[in-house]
């Protein structure tokens, strides 16, 4: 069997050619067939009813189609999308949906957790689990426009779960998926690339022709707060990563999160100039995501205008974001690290009222509970419960959980016409470049 949703669609087209010719089919089927992969999805081969019924049952047999489902899904006040995506293993990634006007940015993971440990990170704390194959990272944006076709990302980022050039084959696989015509036809310009300064593959992305942009995490102007902020600074260091964007022909993006208290003084803001401003760096400010890291404060509103204005009186461009999904789980692997925390709680309750089914309520004492449940669903028996929202999320995995201080019951991820899921909320988008963040890194 083979994943052609992890080949190029060059190789896939290829792939097809051969297996079809070999089955002696009429040249014709390759141009119903290959299009089925990224440009109209479908969710199986038998979804492809304009191909024969035994020619269907054939493609599912030698190429199966690997499928992200909806684990968990969140939208925000502000449009903003969380998804939660299990994989076929088990394991699950997140995406979130970013609208602003005519734009929709999809930020997508590359790996399912993150190896580098970064303080301000969600996705850091529950370490490496594995890289994700091409169709899996590519994928995330296929099932976006299953969902909703008619709002196709129009961006994507690599600002998920991961560090993408710690996965490069994988992400220079699904880049070419990303960009290329008859995959999800992407502009280069639109798609950006975010990492920590993974040398080596910095520069394998630089040599590809393509126009792709490039965002550095930076997050601090010294060699010495990136090493306690950033562990990856003992490999790659700081003045090294620098000289490395000489090779990229187009703008770079510094990002730099603002902490409260660590790196937001004028001083640093200073410092960073002088790294921005000879390589002729935009510098992105984004506040700290409050869901991403709960021991760190971010700055606040004052001081981060300050340090915006201090930068671009040295002659650098620097554009200060507004976070979003802040009344849902918007940051980096935050959703998935709540979930994992709120199911082991249950499996130790569920233990304790085995061994004492008398005992009161669900939720033991000095456990946390997700803010956005209401403590009406840890109701003990015979008490009303709240929709009942953590049961009916075990139950069924396409359950979108609540978001901070809704109230009404849980909604769920269902099938639309055409066997895609649609939430039938508005979906609009937003580009890296604009105002706006949700936090997917932070």
């Amino acid at each position: 069997m083979t994943d052609l949703l992890s080949l190029t669609p060059d190789a896939a087209r290829g792939a097809l050619a051969a297996w079809l010719a070999a089955r002696a089919e009429p040249g014709y089927r390759l141009a119903q067939i290959l299009p089925r992969l990224w440009q109209r999805p479908v969710g199986s081969w038998e979804e492809a009813t304009d191909l024969p019924a035994a020619l269907r049952a054939q493609l599912g047999d030698a190429f199966p189609l690997t499928r992200l489902s909806c684990d968990a899904a969140q939208q925000s006040s502000d449009g903003t999308e969380k998804f939660l995506w299990k994989l076929a293993d088990g394991e699950a990634v997140e995406s979130v949906l970013i609208p602003e006007g005519k734009r929709r940015t999809l930020c997508i993971s590359s790996q399912v957790g993150c190896a580098l440990g970064c303080v301000f990170c969600a996705t850091g704390r529950m370490g490496f689990r594995r890289n994700l194959s091409a169709g899996e990272i590519a994928g995330q944006v296929r099932e976006a426009v299953r969902r909703d076709r008619a709002v196709k990302p129009t961006n994507v980022v690599f600002m998920g779960m991961g560090e993408p050039l710690l996965n490069w084959d994988a992400v220079d696989t699904a880049l070419t998926i990303l960009n290329h015509a008859d995959g999800l036809g992407i502009g280069a310009r639109h798609i950006t690339v975010s990492t920590v300064g993974i040398l080596p593959n910095l520069a394998r992305l630089a040599q590809r022709p393509e126009q792709f942009r490039l965002a550095v995490s930076l997050h601090a102007p010294t060699a010495a707060l990136r090493r306690e902020l950033m562990p990856i600074e003992k490999k790659y260091s700081l003045p090294e990563v620098m000289r490395a964007l000489g090779q990229f022909r187009r703008r770079v993006t510094l990002e730099y999160v603002l902490i409260g208290g660590k790196n937001d003084s004028l001083t640093q803001a200073d410092e960073l100039a002088q790294l921005a401003r000879p390589v002729g760096a935009l510098v992105n400010l984004l506040p700290l995501h409050p869901g991403g890291a709960p021991d760190l404060t971010p700055s606040d509103r004052p001081r981060m205008l300050a340090f915006a204005r201090r930068l671009k009186r040295h002659g650098v461009e620097a554009v200060l974001r507004r976070s979003r999904g802040l009344d849902i789980s918007a940051a980096c692997g935050q959703l998935r690290v709540e979930l994992e925390a709120r199911r082991k709680v249950r499996a130790e309750e569920h233990a304790r009222r085995i061994e004492n089914p008398h005992r009161r309520g669900c939720v033991a004492e000095g456990h946390d509970v997700d803010p956005r449940l209401s403590q009406d669903a840890y109701a003990g028996p015979g008490e009303p419960r709240l929709a009942a929202r953590v049961e009916d999320f075990d139950r069924d995995p396409g359950t979108v959980l609540p978001r901070h201080g809704e109230r009404g019951g849980a909604r769920t991820c269902v099938p639309a016409a055409g066997g895609a899921e649609h939430e039938g909320a508005q979906r609009e988008t937003s580009e890296f470049q604009n105002p706006t963040v949700a936090g997917m890194s932070w």
